[in-house]
């Protein structure tokens, strides 16, 4: 796909008017209702983004509308693992799933940096997508980083103009692992060698929460979750 560099810096869009009462009303909701809300919502213009760690989101988001659209970010970089373990959703859920793939003479992390790696392969692409869409559903936690420590259940994406639903931000590492064993739940198979957190092969090792990212930085994010927000 072609990608074109996303501007955070232009003219942020208008947040809906009715986006703060839904933001209170949907606070400390289960996620099945958050879910159930986005469907309804947003319909087709919804996108779950997955990144494959495990099916906690999938089996969640599919039990709430078995078409709607996942999203999945295949840099050119993943574990094998990984797109396995996409291979293996795709076939239990027989999701509706959509692969990101960069445009031929992306940046790369070796001759460009992490940064631009990852801006070109995760969050451009993402954002085009995202231009045609209304609302999108991650998995991120406040559990998982002290850079997602503060978030939110309902937040508006004020630089890509869509609402960003974050179900799961409550759950803690023992939620999740509670949810997997009762609902057979498939997992990356990286997460039984010390992966908590499972990002491109080159830069990930073995670490709690997101530590093992970009390791041997300071570096916890690859920019997806930083872009200017709204409440």
């Amino acid at each position: 796909m072609s990608v074109v560099p996303v501007d955070f810096a232009g003219p942020a869009p208008r947040r809906p008017a009715w986006f703060p009462a839904a933001a209170r009303r949907l606070a400390d909701a289960p996620a099945a209702e958050v879910l159930a809300w986005a469907v309804t919502t947003f319909g087709s213009d919804l996108t779950v983004a997955s990144s494959m760690q495990d099916g906690v989101l999938i089996d969640l988001a599919v039990r709430a509308d078995p078409d709607v659209e996942v999203v999945f970010l295949d840099t050119g970089f993943h574990f094998a693992e990984t797109l396995e373990t996409a291979r293996r959703m795709e076939a239990r859920y027989g999701l509706n799933l959509v692969m990101l793939r960069p445009a031929d003479g992306t940046p790369t992390y070796r001759t460009d940096g992490t940064k631009a790696c990852c801006d070109a392969r995760k969050v451009d692409p993402l954002a085009e997508h995202l231009a045609t869409r209304r609302a999108w559903v991650t998995g991120l936690r406040r559990a998982e980083s002290p850079s997602r420590a503060g978030a939110a259940t309902l937040v508006w994406d004020a630089a890509r103009g869509v609402v960003k639903i974050n179900p799961i931000v409550a759950w803690t590492d023992d939620d999740v692992a509670a949810y997997v064993e009762a609902h057979d739940i498939i997992v990356n198979p990286l997460r039984d060698k010390g992966f908590d957190s499972i990002g491109c092969a080159p830069c990930t090792l073995p670490g709690a929460g997101r530590s093992g990212r970009w390791a041997g930085s300071d570096r916890l994010e690859c920019g997806l979750h930083l872009v200017p927000e709204g409440g």
